[in-house]
């Protein structure tokens, strides 16, 4: 394997990150969920404008992870209001760690970790927080792993299927 390198996404970037999103959102969930609520949840979280405005948004951060010029994964942050949970102002979230499933295992989730690590300590974040479903039971392994605990719950929508996410934190100070 050649040397992974991880990357800032510009809005340059944003039919990769579509391409990264929907593909690795498939692997991970479809097998799960029904056809017609993944299909709903693709076509609106991955739309060419919603993400172009993410990408936008200046308390956001996406990352790209490639190996010899494929995008094999990404990362989503969010600071201040662009949180999805209205948490602590002086919080970094994480929103998305996606790995291609070829390349599970091979510690690209982590160099991306290590990403969100770099920003939360850039940014003096007092912790780090995400919200991962229950059933991801390889996303909780890897969390906890790194030193997150969970402190609650919500229901993250898939479609028309209401799923209970594990909310986990990380305190950095």
């Amino acid at each position: 394997m050649n040397t992974l390198k991880i990357t800032k996404a510009t809005t340059d970037d944003v039919l990769k990150l579509q391409a990264i999103g929907r593909q690795t959102f498939s692997e991970t969930f479809a097998d799960v969920n029904s056809e017609e609520n993944m299909k709903k949840y693709l076509d609106e979280s991955f739309a060419t404008e919603k993400l172009a405005a993410e990408l936008e948004n200046p308390s956001s951060y996406f990352y790209l992870a490639t190996l010899d010029e494929k995008v094999v994964g990404y990362l989503k942050l969010n600071t201040a209001n662009a949180q999805t949970e209205k948490e602590d102002l002086n919080a970094l979230e994480i929103e998305r760690i996606y790995v291609a499933q070829e390349f599970h295992g091979k510690k690209v989730a982590q160099a991306l970790y290590a990403q969100a690590e770099e920003i939360a300590e850039e940014i003096k974040a007092s912790y780090m927080w995400l919200g991962v479903w229950e059933k991801n039971f390889r996303a909780v392994s890897f969390y906890t792993k790194n030193g997150f605990v969970q402190f609650d719950t919500h229901i993250f929508r898939l479609g028309n299927d209401e799923q209970t996410d594990l909310m986990m934190k990380k305190v950095l100070i």
